[in-house]
């Protein structure tokens, strides 16, 4: 009986140890970087700056500065259908309740905690555009001004977010 108790202890121990080493003591957190006057989308090369509507940045593993969009549309199309698989460390966009929707700057939050409002009046930088809110007492606001209908995060789908400017379903080509 003692050698079973003792094979019990010691590995119990190492599951301890094991555990306490594979996490780090400190969480690793996304500093948002700031839109300047030459920051473009990573997508098509367009100046942040010069567009209205909330910005997005995806911050990658490995990589030092974010992939930054012009849209949360262009964001949301890259994570949800990636073309290469990357590990993401984080994904940041604007609280439009804060920002002021002509010329965005600051007010980054975290995509993933946000609330979303899709098919408002509103347009962004590539036209219809999905504004992103901290609050949602701030996305009931501006559904009542610009109509649409308040998402979370895990409820945008590929289909809300399909980059063709809606090209394939104009008969006028």
């Amino acid at each position: 009986m003692k050698p079973l108790r003792l094979v019990l202890v010691y590995s119990t121990l190492a599951v301890i140890a094991l555990a306490a080493c594979g996490k780090p003591d400190t969480v690793d957190t996304i500093i948002p970087l700031e839109i300047g006057p030459g920051t473009s989308c990573s997508l098509d090369g367009m100046l942040l700056a010069d567009y209205p509507g909330p910005k997005a940045q995806i911050h990658y593993a490995g990589q030092e500065e974010p992939d930054f969009f012009c849209d949360t549309v262009e964001m949301f199309n890259i994570y949800l259908n990636p073309e290469q698989v990357r590990v993401v460390r984080g994904l940041l966009v604007q609280d439009m309740g804060k920002a002021d929707w002509e010329v965005p700057r600051d007010h980054w939050i975290d995509a993933k905690t946000a609330y979303y409002v899709h098919g408002s009046k509103r347009h962004g930088s590539m036209g219809p555009t999905i504004a992103s809110f901290a609050q949602e007492s701030d996305a009931v606001k501006f559904v009542a001004e610009y109509g649409g209908k308040i998402y979370r995060f895990s409820d945008i789908t590929p289909d809300m977010v399909v980059l063709d400017g809606n090209a394939q379903h104009d008969s006028s080509m």
